[in-house]
């Protein structure tokens, strides 16, 4: 009798070793941030710092080409501004389309993601670029978008077809949030179809959504007429609140985790510029109200804020800055007659070779876009990413 019951235990406990968990999906959603627009070109620029050296290596395989996980798959839309799906094993190039092979944030946060985890994982990312959450992604909890009073006075006083923009406001708003659903929803129904592995009987459990957006609502001065006075941007916490309440019913998962990544273009506003004083109380005012949700009673424990602004690289910033000075001179060189195009060239290197040190000019090959798209830098998205995945890991860990 003895022994049929330790077989018995043992073959349970074989059954429980050898069963499977449930495969974690990760949604990543937003506008050009989450896109990504860091190229390639970039990575280098990751592993002169010591600091993020150590996230290069994992960005890239033992032969320096840029790395393909095995266990991190993920399927895309938005990438190229339209619906269609690009899917595979997680590596370069589910960044925006267009000029050169990119990461967003989803390149870092799968590869640190996977190492918490230590298990198979699936990305579901929707993101793109312009898109605002007071209409493009407004939640359905939020209601119907509505012009102020103040905004239709102003179309009015244009000239404008207010009806007509009012009817196109109704077939705008909520679109993109809908989209995000639907392909949510689409790829959980066939997981198969972009994730081979997957075993059915062990099921799928979607764990965490990341949320990298807010550009368009920042510069929104119709929608927020006082947003440079404290308050001014409230709206968009109310707005950010009802899309997690949302996006958790709709997703059936009453307590997802849910990260924001909070706008930090230009770095800590207490450390701006002169040239960027004029921007700092909206830029701070408009990151307090992405921030908020994670601080409200309800989302204890399952929403945290990552402060971006944390990542941003004043050097590369600066040396950019500093270019402007070749344009003008380059512009003072072309208005001298008497310089042969050669000479002007000549000139021009000059310059340049006494305005940077060759250390930094390899520092400015790690900027391949526009500061509000954070300079196009590998070496901030990386970091974005692994911030994001380091936070959900936070709020995934049971409580004690």
């Amino acid at each position: 009798m003895r022994t049929i019951v330790l077989v018995t235990l043992c073959l349970l406990l074989v059954d429980q070793l050898a069963a499977k968990d449930p495969l974690k999906i990760f949604v990543l959603a937003g506008q050009s941030n989450m896109q990504g627009h860091a190229q390639i070109t970039t990575f280098d620029h990751v592993g002169m710092d010591p600091a993020t050296a150590p996230i290069l290596a994992e960005m890239r395989d033992a032969d320096g080409s840029p790395r393909e996980c095995d266990q991190v798959w993920i399927s895309s839309i938005g990438n190229d501004g339209t619906e269609q799906e690009h899917h595979g094993r997680l590596t370069v190039g589910y960044g925006a389309h267009g000029r050169g092979t990119k990461i967003g944030p989803e390149f870092t946060f799968g590869i640190y993601m996977h190492k918490q985890l230590d298990e198979p994982i699936l990305i579901i990312k929707t993101a793109w670029g312009g898109k605002s959450l007071h209409t493009d992604f407004r939640p359905p909890g939020a209601g119907p978008y509505k012009f102020s009073e103040q905004q239709l006075a102003n179309l009015e006083k244009q000239g404008k077809d207010v009806e007509q923009i009012k009817a196109d406001r109704v077939q705008a708003t909520g679109l993109y949030y809908r989209l995000m659903i639907d392909h949510v929803n689409k790829v959980v129904g066939d997981l198969k179809r972009v994730y081979p592995d997957y075993d059915p009987d062990a099921g799928y459990e979607i764990a965490g959504f990341v949320w990298f957006q807010g550009w368009n609502d920042m510069v929104a001065r119709d929608v927020y007429p006082n947003r440079d006075k404290p308050g001014g941007y409230d709206l968009y916490s109310r707005l950010l609140a009802q899309f997690i309440r949302d996006v958790r019913n709709d997703l059936s998962t009453p307590n997802l985790p849910f990260v924001i990544g909070v706008m930090g273009v230009g770095g800590p506003v207490d450390q701006y510029g002169p040239s960027q004083q004029r921007y700092k109380s909206t830029h701070d005012g408009f990151r307090k109200a992405m921030a908020a949700p994670a601080s409200m009673p309800e989302f204890q424990g399952t929403v945290a804020a990552v402060l971006t602004e944390n990542y941003w690289d004043a050097e590369l910033e600066e040396l950019k800055q500093r270019g402007g000075k070749i344009k003008a001179k380059s512009q003072e060189l072309n208005k001298d007659t008497s310089l042969s195009r050669q000479q002007r060239e000549e000139a021009l290197a000059k310059f340049r070779a006494e305005l940077y040190t060759p250390r930094e000019l390899e520092v400015l090959k790690g900027s391949s876009n526009a500061a509000y798209h954070y300079n196009g830098s590998a070496k901030i998205m990386a970091q974005i990413g692994k911030g994001f995945a380091e936070a959900m890991a936070d709020l995934s860990r049971p409580s004690n």
